[in-house]
């Protein structure tokens, strides 16, 4: 359902329509709202759009939807002669890819066969990193540039904005910092140039064949700095401790909703026999968890950011690496954040309960405000 105000569905793409070459359409679905953030091809649906989190067809010179052919010739000429994308599509029924549109737009592209058929889903990467500033970062975040070791964490669930806010802090330490970046990413989103610093972004596929084989490469390049674009699995969660353990400032993401869980989700991808020990690596080692989600405002098709930052030697997260967030206050941050933007009329009771990670807590200290 459309959120208030997008109206996407009102603007006409004509003369675009289903046949047109793939960089004009996709040129054409941009330039009708530059807010668009993410582009589904399906077959048996017209063109699909997300703003603001809210998916909407678009309307087309053509009345028909998109057939299996249009999504296959969308997908080829994505893919283009990428060997090893075409080798996992047929094998894996999946791959993920990069696509730049110059002067326009850099894609996060995933290719996927449904049915027998492919479907397309596109997130768009902006050409410009972005800065503390436009992603309403916490100004606190800099002293990340400052660390020498250790394992910092970007969580949130998907759309959240993870990617950009890793971006950023990466950004700001190429610009303050005189150092080697090795980032291994699937695939390369936001490109950065050497600044102060000295950056090599590895894809995985067409720069190596798996996030582990880099990850240990990486460890032999000289680098200061390990940027690794998602931990999902127990092998890259022991070396990323690795890593920092052995002098590396590592940054990831996880697709946790809030530090609570992101502290319970890596020690519980280890065996049991290995958790007790890997919470106390991650004791060690853990310098900040930066928890975040997109909110929408009230009467607006835009979002706020909101932020849940613990840092190493804050009281909740020392409790959440003890293992006692049972017993202990709950991590609620994040609602606390929501809370306060629903007293500043910013953000409607409604949302705020949809967004919250405990929506019956919230409900109960907003209805206490209101008597």
């Amino acid at each position: 359902m459309a959120a208030p105000g997008t109206a996407l569905h009102q603007v006409s793409l004509d003369p675009i329509s289903a046949d047109a070459a793939t960089d004009d359409l996709l040129t054409a679905i941009l330039r009708a709202n530059p807010r668009v953030s993410d582009l589904i091809f399906s077959p048996g649906r017209k063109f699909q759009v997300q703003v603001s989190g809210e998916f909407i067809p678009l309307e087309t010179s053509s009345t028909s939807s998109l057939t299996a052919d249009d999504t296959r010739r969308i997908a080829s000429d994505l893919i283009g002669n990428n060997k090893a994308a075409i080798s996992m599509l047929r094998e894996q029924g999946y791959c993920d890819i990069s696509y730049a549109l110059p002067g326009v737009a850099r894609f996060r592209v995933n290719v996927f066969i449904q049915r027998g058929s492919c479907a397309v889903v596109m997130r768009v990467i902006p050409t410009s990193i972005p800065d503390f500033k436009s992603l309403g970062l916490p100004e606190t975040l800099r002293e990340i540039g400052s660390l020498r070791d250790g394992l910092v964490l970007v969580t949130g669930p998907r759309g959240s904005g993870k990617s950009s806010t890793l971006a950023a802090i990466l950004n700001h330490i190429n610009e303050t910092e005189t150092c080697h970046i090795i980032t291994i990413e699937d695939p390369i989103e936001f490109l950065h140039n050497h600044k102060r610093a000295t950056v090599h972004q590895r894809e995985l596929h067409s720069d190596t064949p798996s996030v582990l084989q880099a990850m240990r490469a990486a460890l032999r390049q000289a680098p200061n700095v390990i940027a690794v674009g998602e931990l999902k699995d127990r092998e890259t969660m022991e070396l990323a401790l690795e890593a920092a353990e052995t002098g590396h400032l590592v940054l990831s993401t996880l697709n946790t909703l809030n530090a609570q869980q992101t502290v319970e989700r890596f020690v519980a991808a280890f065996p049991a026999a290995e958790q007790a020990g890997a919470r106390e690596r991650l004791a060690r080692m853990l310098r900040y968890v930066i928890s975040q989600r997109l909110v929408p405002r009230s009467e607006s098709s835009h979002r706020i950011a909101v932020f849940e930052i613990l840092k190493s030697g804050s009281k909740v997260l020392d409790r959440l690496l003890e293992g006692a967030s049972s017993s202990g206050k709950k991590s609620a941050g994040l609602d606390e954040e929501i809370e306060k933007l629903v007293r500043a009329g910013m953000v409607t009771p409604e949302i705020a309960l949809a967004h919250a990670i405990d929506p019956r807590e919230l409900a109960k200290k907003l209805a206490a405000a209101e008597k």
